[in-house]
């Protein structure tokens, strides 16, 4: 690379040397021009001289010789003749006349001058050798030095080429310049005046244009956009969306430099109520008759809501889905022809919502379908025909059934994208009934991993083990060997505990009934059924309620701690491993109406609803009484012993000496 840049370096520096030679020869050249210049012109100028001042002796013959000495010098031309040299000569009359013995005459040279003239009788020529101009020799040499750029390729047409040339203006004169300025102020003035004038009558069309957009509607015209779906649509979302704004609880001007204050959080020991959902046109003079949690979203509730008996056109039952940021009215509210007495949620899909009805009909609901069920079970024998009290989920994501069943004692199974007619039908009929082998159920539940055990709490106060197929040892249908006897009235609530932590409780479960008890029992082994009639009797009841007792529930994520709602409005929280015989925290429910349905929130058991015949729906928080310790498990295996050892009675209340207070 470095060799390649030397040749060019040499091959510029000749063409540079060669530049240089060239420039010293014009320089050269140019000074003998200047050289010979200087010597050539005096000679011409004899010559003219000579020439001026034979003509002028020629027009003064006659003169004396100091006037004319041209005249007297010997070979001065005559007046006559004058001979110039070349193939012409000009005679004193100005004609041309023939020289022919100058013109044959071929021995002059290039630089030689020819005069004959006449002087008397005197002939001679004079011969004057005239000195060509040297004309210095240039070369012309032609380097490029650099690159020019390309020109423009110009292209031209058949038009005028011409360039307009401007010309001096003439100078105008005070008159005409004070005219001319006259006229342009007064095109100007004009000219403002029509653009104002246009301003104008636009200005003035489009005010008559909003007067005309913005004139009164009329009354149907009104009622027209008003009772338009896509207005009413618009106005049910936007306004949504701005109350859950409003009902946003968070301090937008917190100060966050100053301390944290001590806000009225739920702690231990105590509860907190959040908030009562009611709307005056869908849930006035309704009671809610269940209640459930979404398993999507934590801020989304439903309850199912009975008869209005003062409003005839409205639907008989409702389910109305209620969110903890839009207080002043539910989220959704679905329509049914018949009293709403059971519902959830599907933990599959979070759009889905099933009711059981007083008429014995099964309804789907979409959330994102308008008021009206998507599905809903015909009214014939192949379902139900009485009313349905209670309906569970089973399953997995991929293979699930609703469970349904009715005070009939039918169980239904069904399908939940085919409702027209159930999957699986089972009667559940006790023989040993006196009336009727019928077995009326109220309350129905499944353990945790349980797709084919469930238990029923009945009308006559005992509850039963039943079987969706035949397996080892036991038969489809209702086991009436096993008979949980207990309570002395319709049983209204059953749960068994949730199978969460690491001891497993899931054979234990609770029931409440209109005997005012609540009562522990624990399951009998699947593995050894009975042959015999047998009664199963509870490990424990607690008896500290006043009324009816509508339902209980365990909590979800602490293994010792459940709670219940009863006829006089109170709302208790139980702790086994705290006390057996009196609720950590009772609380009185809003203005004391009888609650008739208890719902934990799912994923962490924090809020729990509950429900009543006031039609309102009330959230609480029960706060730090929610997160188990380590030792909850153990301490519960404890209570659960203990109680067990304590000797209940058949009844299933025993006397103070039987009771067992754990955790202490």
């Amino acid at each position: 690379m470095s060799e390649k840049r030397r040749q060019e370096i040499e091959a510029k520096r000749a063409k540079l040397a060669e530049l240089r030679k060239a420039r010293a020869d014009r320089q050269k050249a140019e000074a003998d021009r200047r050289t010979s210049d200087s010597g050539g012109p005096s000679i011409a100028r004899r010559d003219v001289d000579d020439l001026v001042s034979s003509l002028i002796g020629t027009n003064s013959r006659g003169d004396s010789a100091v006037d004319s000495p041209v005249s007297s010098v010997p070979g001065t031309p005559a007046l006559g003749q004058i001979n110039l040299p070349g193939p012409s000569a000009l005679s004193i009359s100005g004609r041309l006349s023939r020289q022919s013995d100058i013109t044959s005459d071929t021995r002059l040279s290039l630089g030689t001058t020819l005069i004959q003239s006449q002087n008397g009788a005197t002939e001679s020529l004079i011969e004057r050798e005239m000195t060509p101009r040297v004309v210095p020799d240039l070369i012309d040499i032609e380097q490029e030095l650099f690159e020019l750029p390309q020109k423009e390729r110009v292209i031209y047409n058949k038009e005028v080429q011409t360039m307009e040339v401007e010309t001096e203006p003439v100078a105008a004169s005070e008159d005409e310049i004070r005219e001319r300025l006259l006229r342009e102020r007064e095109a100007a003035e004009a000219e403002r005046i029509a653009h104002e004038q246009e301003l104008e009558a636009e200005s003035k069309q489009l005010d008559e244009e909003i007067a005309q957009e913005i004139r009164e509607m009329t009354e149907e015209e009104k009622l027209s956009i008003f009772s338009a779906p896509e207005f009413l649509d618009f106005v049910e979302q936007s306004t949504k969306i701005i109350q859950r704004a409003l009902n946003d609880n968070y301090d937008y001007i917190r100060d966050y430099t100053i301390g944290a204050e001590s806000g009225p959080e739920a702690s231990e020991g105590r509860i907190k109520s959040i908030c009562a959902f009611y709307d005056e046109r869908w849930t006035k003079n309704r009671s809610i008759t269940d209640i459930d949690w979404s398993p999507k979203y934590p801020e989304l509730s439903c309850a199912s809501y009975n008869k209005n008996p003062a409003a005839l056109n409205e639907p008989d039952g409702i389910v109305a889905v209620w969110n903890l940021h839009l207080l002043e009215r539910p989220e959704f509210v679905f329509h049914s022809q018949s009293d709403v007495l059971s519902v959830t949620f599907s933990p599959f899909h979070s759009n889905l919502v099933f009711g059981g009805t007083y008429s014995g009909q099964i309804l789907l609901w979409d959330t994102r379908s308008k008021h009206l069920p998507v599905l809903k079970t015909p009214l014939s024998a192949a379902g139900h025909t009485h009313p349905v009290y209670a309906m569970q989920m089973v399953g997995t994501q991929n293979a699930h059934n609703l469970i349904t069943s009715s005070t009939d004692g039918t169980v239904c199974s069904w399908l939940v994208d085919m409702l027209a007619q159930p999957q699986e039908t089972l009667e559940l009929v006790h023989a040993g009934h006196n009336k009727t082998s019928e077995v009326a159920i109220t309350a129905l539940n499944f353990p945790d991993n349980e797709t084919t055990t469930f238990w029923v709490g009945t009308e006559e106060g005992n509850v039963y083990q039943a079987n969706r197929y035949d397996r080892a040892g036991a038969k489809a249908g209702l086991n009436s060997y096993d008979v949980y006897k207990g309570h002395a009235g319709p049983v209204m609530g059953i749960h068994f505990h949730p199978l969460v932590g690491p001891v497993d409780f899931s054979d234990l479960f609770l029931t409440c009934a209109v005997d005012w008890t609540v009562k522990l029992w624990r399951a009998k082994s699947l593995a050894k059924p009975s042959t015999v009639v047998s009664h199963v009797y509870p490990l424990y009841s607690f008896d500290e309620a006043d009324d009816y007792v509508y339902d209980v529930k365990w909590h979800p994520t602490h293994p010792a701690l459940f709670g219940t709602v009863d006829g006089a409005g109170k709302f208790d929280v139980w702790n086994l491993n705290h006390d057996t015989e009196v609720p950590v925290v009772s609380t009185t429910v809003g203005s004391g109406r009888a609650l008739n349905k208890l719902k934990w929130e799912r994923k962490d058991g924090r809020r729990a609803a509950v429900g009543g015949s006031d039609g309102r729906l009330y959230i609480y928080d029960i706060g730090d009484m929610a997160l188990p310790r380590e030792s909850e498990w153990t301490d519960m295996q404890r209570t659960v012993a203990n109680v067990a050892s304590g000797g209940a009675h058949a009844n299933g209340i025993g006397d103070d000496s039987a009771r067992v207070v754990a955790g202490r």
